[in-house]
């Protein structure tokens, strides 16, 4: 059986992490690295490890998730606007390969994002 990713880890609750949701499909905490005053990663419990591994039968899920980041979103009180990204692979900086939505907010961010 292959290793378990950090967020399976942190799913498993064999690590700890700052949960702000969960629900039957996803998990979302706190970024240890935060990138704006308000990082959380969004992780579906299904473990995928890039955007490029999608499945058709993905795609209820990963529309789950952008729900679920509107939600923290709204719980965060981030009224002024947020960004979410998915990053894929390592050229785009994925570090752990198992899929995430980042929700950013709480500063204003510029384009192009680097």
């Amino acid at each position: 059986m292959p290793d378990k990713t950090l967020f399976e880890k942190i799913i498993d609750r064999e690590i700890p992490a700052d949960i702000v949701y969960e629900d039957a499909q996803c998990i979302a905490f706190r970024d240890i690295n935060p990138q704006a005053p308000t990082h959380v990663l969004v992780v579906p419990r299904k473990p995928i490890p890039t955007l490029d591994d999608l499945t058709e039968e993905d795609a209820p899920l990963v529309g789950h998730l952008f729900l679920v980041a509107q939600r923290i979103a709204a719980d965060e009180g981030l009224t002024g606007g947020y960004r979410t990204v998915f990053n894929c692979k390592a050229d785009a900086q994925q570090t752990v390969f198992h899929i995430h939505l980042h929700v950013l907010g709480g500063r204003s961010f510029s384009w192009p994002p680097g």
